[in-house]
Parts: C-alpha cells; sequence; structure tokens
C-alpha cells in the first residue's frame, strides 16, 4: 500500500461524506426521488443496453441479451421493493411497549462488486443504499471496471436531475487489491458480493461488513413433479446469462422412477448428456492448475461461457443447439461436479426414497455452497416441509427457477437483491437477502409505563407441576 494509494481512497472517501451530509437530513419524498431517478437511469432501454454490452465485451462473460432482462428485472424489483418503505424518520411506533423507533443514516458504505455482473449488481445495491440517506463507493473487479464506471456515470446523472449531490455515488477507477482493501478499512460499512476470499477479506477489514456465501444449488426432482415444468425452469435457470448468477442450478437430483422421464425433457430443453468417458474429458477441461499456484480450480475459459464453446474446448462433439452439459455424477460431495460450475454445465445424481434425496442434497451442500439455496420440484408439502427443515440454506424454492427466484422476482415473495447472506453456514452475519432495511441505523426511544411484572407462578408454575421445584 502506496501513500499514493492511501490518497486515492481517502479522497475519495472525503467525498462521499462531504454527499452524504448534504443528505443526511433528506425528507422521505426527497431520498425517494433520489432512488427513483437513479433506477431509471438503470432501467431505461438505451442505458440497459449500453452496460450490457459494456459487460460482456468487457469481462467476455454473459450473454447480452440476459443481461439486459438482468438489468430490467433487479433494478425494477428493488425500486418496487423499496417504493413506500420508510427508511426516514420514525419507521415504527409500539404503542403498548412505548417504543419508537428512528431511522438514521449508517453513513459511507464501501460496496464490492464481481467480475460476472459488474453493471446490475451496482445498479440495485446503489437504490438500496441511498435509500437510507448514504453515499457508495464501489469497488469493482479490475475485469469489469469500465462497465462499473459506465453504469455509475448514469446514475450520477439520475442524481443531478433530482439536485442530489453527485459524490453520493462513486467508484475506484484503477481498482486493486490494495485500494480495495484500503476502501473497506476506511468507511463505514462494506458490503462483499462476490467470492470467498473477497467476502473473507471484507469481514477482516475491522469494518462493520455484510457478505455472501459460495452458491451451489442442488434441486430435488420428486417422483410427482411435473416434469416438463421441472425441465424448462431448470433449464431457464442453468442457462440463464450462461450462468453467472450464484443461483445457478448445479446438480439436480431426482428420483429414480422418473429419471429417465426427467433426463429426456431435459434433452428437449438442449441438454446433452456426456457419456461416461466425455465427462472425464470435460473434467479435465473445466478444472485445471493455476500456472502460478499449481492449485487446482475452475478455468478461466469455460466461465460464464456457452456449452457449444465448452464441449469443443474438453474435444465433445455436440449439437449446435446445445443449451447445458450434463453429466451422471458419482460419490455426491466428493469430486470438482460435486461443487459450483459457473457455466452451463450440471450433475444428475439419482436416488429411491426422499431420505437418500435429502443425504445427497446433504452432501453436496457441505462440499460447496452452505447456507446458499436449494429447490424441490413436488407438489408434496410432506417433502417440502421435511427439506426445509432438514436443509442448511437460507432459502429453498419450490417448483421455480433458482436463478430468477432467489433473489426475488414477481411472481415470488422474496425481496429483490443482488447479494444473498448465508447466514453463519456460509461464514456471514446475515442469511436473509441484503435490501434498504441492512443500510440504515435505528435509533430506539422508550417511554416508561406502569410495571408489568409477571409472578413466579405465571413463569415457573406448570414446570413445578410436571417437574418438582
Amino acid at each position: 500500500m502506496t501513500d499514493n494509494d492511501k490518497a486515492i481512497i481517502a479522497r475519495l472517501v472525503e467525498k462521499a461524506h462531504a454527499a452524504q451530509r448534504l443528505v443526511e437530513n433528506y425528507t422521505q419524498e426527497q431520498i425517494d426521488n433520489v432512488c427513483l431517478s437513479i433506477a431509471w437511469q438503470t432501467y431505461n432501454d438505451t442505458n440497459v443496453q449500453a452496460c450490457a454490452k459494456s459487460a460482456v465485451e468487457e469481462t467476455g462473460m454473459g450473454k447480452y441479451e440476459d443481461k439486459v432482462t438482468k438489468h430490467k428485472v433487479k433494478v425494477l424489483g428493488v425500486i418496487k421493493d423499496v417504493t413506500g418503505a420508510k427508511s426516514v424518520g420514525v419507521i415504527e411506533e409500539d404503542k403498548e411497549k412505548k417504543i419508537t423507533k428512528i431511522a438514521k443514516p449508517v453513513g459511507v458504505v464501501g460496496a464490492l462488486t464481481p467480475v460476472t455482473n459488474p453493471t446490475a449488481t451496482p445498479a440495485s445495491n446503489a437504490v438500496s443504499i441511498l435509500k437510507g440517506r448514504n453515499a457508495v463507493i464501489f469497488a469493482p473487479h479490475p475485469k469489469g471496471k469500465k462497465s462499473c464506471a459506465l453504469v455509475c456515470g448514469f446514475m450520477r446523472e439520475g442524481l443531478r436531475r433530482v439536485g442530489a449531490p453527485e459524490d453520493l455515488i462513486q467508484w475506484i477507477e484503477e481498482p486493486s487489491v490494495e485500494l480495495t482493501n484500503e476502501l473497506m478499512r476506511r468507511v463505514d460499512r462494506v458490503l462483499a458480493t462476490g467470492g470467498n476470499p473477497m467476502v473473507k477479506a471484507a469481514y477482516s477489514s475491522g469494518t462493520p461488513a455484510y457478505g455472501v456465501g459460495a452458491g451451489n444449488p442442488v434441486i430435488i426432482v420428486c417422483e410427482d413433479a411435473d416434469v416438463k415444468d421441472a425441465a424448462k425452469k431448470i433449464r431457464i435457470s442453468k442457462t440463464f446469462d450462461h450462468a453467472t448468477s450464484c443461483s445457478s442450478d448445479n446438480s439436480i437430483v431426482i428420483q429414480k422412477n422418473v429419471f429417465d422421464r426427467v433426463v429426456e425433457a431435459l434433452k428437449a430443453e438442449g441438454g446433452y448428456l456426456c457419456t461416461n468417458e466425455e465427462r472425464d474429458r470435460l473434467e479435465k477441461w473445466m478444472w485445471v492448475a493455476n500456472p502460478k499456484t499449481g492449485q487446482v480450480g475452475l478455468n478461466p475459459k469455460i466461465i460464464a461461457t456457452p456449452a457449444k464453446k465448452i464441449a469443443d474446448g474438453a474435444g465433445i462433439t455436440v449439437p449446435d443447439n446445445t443449451t447445458m452439459l450434463m453429466v451422471v455424477g458419482e460419490n455426491p460431495g466428493k469430486g470438482h461436479f460435486s461443487g459450483e460450475k459457473i457455466s452451463p454445465v450440471m450433475a444428475l445424481w439419482t436416488y429411491d426414497k426422499f431420505d437418500e434425496a435429502l443425504e445427497i442434497q446433504r452432501k453436496l451442500t457441505e462440499y460447496t455452497g452452505i447456507g446458499h439455496s436449494c429447490g424441490i420440484f413436488t407438489f408434496n408439502q410432506d417433502y417440502i416441509r421435511t427439506l426445509a427443515f432438514a436443509a442448511k440454506t437460507s432459502r429453498i424454492m419450490v417448483r421455480q427457477p433458482m436463478a430468477p427466484s432467489n433473489g426475488g422476482n414477481f411472481f415470488n415473495g422474496m425481496p429483490s437483491t443482488v447479494s444473498l447472506g448465508c447466514g453463519s453456514w456460509g461464514g456471514n452475519i446475515t442469511s436473509e437477502n441484503i435490501t434498504w432495511k441492512h443500510f440504515i441505523n435505528t435509533t430506539w426511544v422508550s417511554e416508561p409505563f406502569d410495571p408489568v411484572k409477571p409472578t413466579d407462578e405465571a413463569m415457573w408454575g406448570e414446570f413445578w407441576r410436571r417437574f418438582g421445584k
């Protein structure tokens, strides 16, 4: 860390604090107009298309049409959720307990953004952060810095439109690990959306931080599932933006009596089932050793790229219309195919009794992605409830495409976000979808009332009668 690096961050933080002080006494109407204005800047077609084009061209990841859709859905979902929500002044009153809650800003937020989602993530998070009358400084991935600058520029235009200070939204122009670490050290709160190393760094910064956990959604397809519906929704989730989302399906656990039907339905959706020999070739292509460290990880050449391109790289001949690659998994919880793939590739597993499906889900989730999410296709409420109590995940999607659903959509009640907390399971402080509520401080005002004190008999009477005093 050089003195120049420190000066760069100090200047950004200084400007952010100055801008935030100008809006910390904004009325609810004023800050809501700010949110509406910056959201429109990242929702209107012209700007969204520019963002999507930039993201694909700069990172080489994802699909233009899907990035347009992601922008539109995420920004509209977030602005829908914040509209009408109280984030200024008195936000709650409990007349019986005589408690009044008052919302106040947290200050300046440092928001780390992933290379897989360099424009929609800042756009969505900015609305949530500014809703609390805060300022934000984005730390983009180096491979997504131009796209981050583009979307932030659009949002600053939105700030100007409503007379708000532009420096409520800033970004690191030439990002590095050192600059990002210094940013996290100097701000009032950190939001880390990205891989585990980024999240761990956020929690180690000494600044209160919200982080997200690794994804690796496991989907159970039961014997009573609507097979065609399940296959269609799995394809939608698995192929959207070439699987850049941490919510993209990675393993499908299928009841043995419907396995063949599910495979055929997935093939009808463009899936290609690899032979065992092709599976081995695919594995060698997808996971390679880092030339510098020797550590084996996902091949950058396959991340968020089309299935046909991945197959070609592995020397596997597939039809031109192939949308996703499938392999039959072996030994759940062991081997690369048990984990997250960040590509339109997924593993298929079979089970007989539902308890076996739960055990496979547990092993796969513990391999990678504990705390994140899982899904199920069934109409059996006993299955749904059993999974809900057993799974160590923060989200369970029932008969829904995972990637569009986990972070909220117009067909479910999940809070709209691009940042998914995974609880203590995933090493996070929260298991919630991270929204504007996580970017306010709350003052509790307590007034006295006549004592309401329970008697010993009221509290322990029944206990004493059963177990003795």
